[in-house]
């Protein structure tokens, strides 16, 4: 007898705070991944679906998203966290700030 199944497992990302489209307020938001897995004898084997959706804490409204919306909101939120509130900077370098770091001047020692 062979037993086998599936298993979900959900994963947090981030809290964030949007506009929720279904009820209209600025709320916190729960970025959630769900990992569905394939499993053999209770022993998950590999996951055969992954799926992204943001969750309201106001009303509980979910909506879907595409993994590359979900990377994009994450970025936001961890650039946002240190301190960039636009998301994470383009290219190598940032203008007007040397390559050691904010606030250091480049033929200064």
């Amino acid at each position: 007898m062979i037993i086998f199944g599936t298993r979900v497992y959900l994963y947090q990302l981030a809290v964030l705070t949007l506009v929720c489209g279904w009820c209209g307020n600025p709320a916190a938001h729960t970025l959630r991944k769900r990992v569905t897995k394939f499993t053999l004898f209770f022993v998950p084997l590999f996951p055969f679906s992954t799926k992204f959706a943001t969750q309201c804490t106001f009303c509980g409204g979910e909506q879907q998203m595409a993994k590359e919306q979900a990377e994009q909101l994450l970025a936001q939120h961890v650039a946002a966290q240190q301190g960039n509130p636009f998301g994470p900077a383009q290219g190598q370098g940032h203008p007007g700030y040397a390559p050691g770091g904010p606030g250091r001047h480049p033929n200064r020692s």
